[in-house]
């Protein structure tokens, strides 16, 4: 994957890999008749790190870093995550609200220069039901991020044996990046 080939993308398609270990994850581009297209970037959470982290490479072989995101605190369940490019260099931030989402799930994510987006459940009896009763965990939710209350992407988590979660942009201003490092980290930190 390119960057220039994500940042094109209008939706996405984000899927977890089953794993005994280890959370991974493929992104896919989206073709015209919304099938899955060619694969974007390839994620793995780092395994036994102090800080949360995830890396974002071209492909499976892990050779070519794209992105990632690294918490900045050590178990918080309010941490900030920094978002950086190939090299290391930031290019946003994300964080969850821990009040909000006591009941719903509340996310900010930051695009520097462009503003702060937040991102909710929007259905607040699936986010409850998922809160209070551990076998439903596997429920579909959606979340809407909104910027200055227009939105600026979703991403809807559909039914399945192994997650999928569909990903629309709808403000074309937007860092790809930073919207796919939000949808696995929507997976991969949600029940954290």
């Amino acid at each position: 994957m390119t960057v220039d080939t994500l940042q094109t993308q209008q939706q996405l398609i984000v899927r977890q890999r089953l794993r005994l270990m280890v959370n991974q994850y493929e992104v896919h581009a989206v073709g015209p008749d919304g099938s899955e297209a060619g694969v974007l970037a390839f994620a793995q959470q780092k395994r036994m790190a102090f800080k949360e982290q995830v890396t974002l490479y071209t492909d499976d072989t892990k050779s070519t870093p794209v992105l990632g995101f690294k918490a900045r605190q050590r178990l918080d369940l309010a941490a900030t995550y920094d978002i950086t490019d190939a090299a290391g260099s930031p290019i946003g931030l994300f964080r969850k609200n821990f009040k909000e989402s006591l009941l719903r799930s509340t996310w900010h994510l930051e695009q520097p220069g462009y503003g702060e987006m937040v991102g909710r459940e929007t259905n607040m009896t699936v986010a409850i039901l998922r809160r209070f009763v551990d076998s439903l965990s596997w429920l579909p939710y959606h979340f809407e991020f909104l910027l200055n209350d227009r939105p600026a992407f979703s991403v809807v988590k559909k039914w399945g044996l192994r997650d999928k979660y569909v990903v629309t942009i709808h403000d074309p201003q937007l860092d790809r990046r930073l919207v796919a490092a939000m949808a696995v980290a929507l997976d991969a930190l949600q029940s954290r």
